[in-house]
């Protein structure tokens, strides 16, 4: 099972990006998927979650700017951000709760992280 983001880049302050990740390999089902963030300096923290259902989480300082959402057909968690700002300047990384389809366990996965700079 892999995940892989894609989607990070420089924007100006009050721009917008969108992150996605996308599951592949021997998934039998996917449970929570989410985003965290780790700045330099800082411990990584969760940003936004999202349940196989659709009920989301926010952090609170993301909240009203961020949309968590996935695609259950493609396995695939995407992450809309709006009205950024220099301190949402981060690696971004997907993480998903996954079953394979050689066990009955779910484990948490992580993809590669992303890098997203706000600046101007």
């Amino acid at each position: 099972v892999q995940l892989q983001a894609s989607g990070g880049g420089l924007v100006q302050p009050g721009g917008s990006l969108r992150l996605s990740c996308a599951a592949s390999g021997s998934i039998f089902d996917i449970n929570a998927m989410f985003w965290y963030r780790q700045a330099p300096g800082n411990q990584r923290e969760l940003v936004a979650g999202i349940g196989s259902a659709g009920s989301t989480n926010y952090a609170d300082s993301v909240k009203g700017r961020f949309t968590v959402s996935r695609d259950n057909a493609k396995n695939t968690v995407t992450l809309q951000m709006n009205s950024l700002k220099p301190e949402d300047t981060a690696v971004y990384y997907c993480n998903a709760v996954i079953r394979s389809t050689s066990g009955s366990t779910y484990y948490p996965y992580w993809g590669q992280g992303t890098l997203v700079t706000v600046s101007s």
